[in-house]
């Protein structure tokens, strides 16, 4: 890999070649929440792409578990051929390209953690050609940001949730989250109700329903749980139903957080359009990567709401350090991070440091993951 700022010859970085990655990585134990059920293992895609000037950038996604040959097959079969050859440093050109290439079958959903893959490895090229971290290549606002430990343990009983959530507070994390979506929403009262009690009055504390509730039980359950000085409620309800958002959020003072299950810009600005959110939460393995990713982030500065994230912390703690109105971050259960090169940092105030290296600062130790690979091109 080369390490010069510019080429020679200043002619444009071509792309070479794409090559993809599929894994599958257990988890130590058993995740679950309350609509996608059990969580036994995650899936990675890599994608790596190679410049005719020697610059490589490294990109991916990840699943819950399924759909991760889809994704692969989207990169390898369909995006990549209309990548050989393409100017890499063209990125925006590109994401636009890769967008309406496959629009009509694959408008959000799929296409959209595929192209995320792609995207992320050429702003990666873009960095080290910079040789600037993606922290300031972004926005350069911090080196650091907020953050959150984001549990998912609604199959967890009540004890064995509150010894998780000490784990966080023993780590250094200065907020939490956990899940909720129990068939009887008091059971997910009590809860609440015990890890306030647990972490005190001056952590943060949100909770997660994962799209599970009907509107009338999302708002008995908003109202139950004002009094335990909650940040935000994710996902009470279906992201498709927007209007339902805005019913839960004029019921109660808890504001509303949503956006890992939006795949297109076009669907953020509808949810701050009617939904009334309170805080966006992109995900730039599946919002068509750091592109996405930014889109949105523009859309909430302009609608002076902040900017959260839902996984790949690795990640995401440069984009949301490069943001002047980043929210908090959620460090996920996912640990991506344990499979990479750079380690995941958070300081003693709690709040997560971004890698200070030249590209995205995310590479993945072959070590560590290559007894997980199921196919690569």
């Amino acid at each position: 890999m080369k390490s010069d700022i510019l080429n020679v010859d200043n002619t444009p970085s071509l792309i070479k070649s794409v090559k993809t990655e599929y894994y599958q990585i257990p988890l130590a134990e058993v995740l679950s929440d309350a609509k996608h059920g059990d969580h036994t293992h995650f899936e990675v895609i890599v994608c790596k792409v190679l410049c005719q000037d020697g610059f490589e950038g490294v990109g991916y996604t990840y699943t819950g578990g399924k759909g991760g040959r889809a994704i692969y097959s989207l990169i390898e079969d369909e995006l990549k051929p209309s990548l050989i050859g393409k100017d890499a440093s063209r990125i925006s050109q590109l994401w636009e390209e890769m967008t309406y290439h496959l629009h009509y079958v694959g408008r959000g959903g799929l296409l959209s953690f595929a192209i995320s893959a792609v995207d992320i490895a050429l702003w990666d090229i873009r960095c080290k050609r910079l040789g600037e971290p993606l922290w300031k290549v972004a926005g350069g606002h911090a080196d650091r940001t907020r953050c959150y430990a984001g549990g998912i343990d609604l199959n967890f009983t009540q004890d064995k949730l509150l010894s998780n959530i000490q784990g966080y507070l023993d780590s250094g994390f200065k907020g939490v989250k956990i899940k909720v979506g129990k068939p009887d929403y008091r059971e997910d009262v009590a809860r609440v109700a015990a890890v306030r009690n647990l972490i005190g009055d001056d952590t943060i504390f949100m909770v997660d329903a994962n799209y599970s509730l009907p509107v009338e039980t999302a708002i008995r359950f908003a109202k139950a749980i004002e009094q335990y000085d909650i940040k935000w409620f994710e996902e009470p309800t279906l992201p498709d139903d927007y209007d339902g958002f805005a019913r839960i959020a004029e019921s109660t003072s808890i504001p509303l957080a949503m956006g890992e299950n939006l795949h297109t810009v076009y669907e953020f600005n509808l949810a701050v359009q009617k939904s009334r959110l309170g805080f966006l939460q992109p995900d730039a393995s599946n919002i068509g990567g750091i592109t996405g990713w930014m889109k949105v982030a523009n859309l909430a500065y302009i609608n002076n709401l902040p900017i959260c994230t839902h996984g790949m912390h690795e990640l995401h703690v440069s984009l949301m350090s490069s943001q002047p109105h980043a929210g908090y971050m959620e460090v996920h259960s996912f640990p991506i991070d344990q499979y990479t090169i750079e380690k995941f940092t958070v300081d003693q105030n709690g709040n997560a440091v971004a890698p200070n290296v030249a590209g995205t600062g995310v590479e993945f130790d072959p070590a560590l993951v290559g007894q997980y690979l199921i196919k690569q091109s």
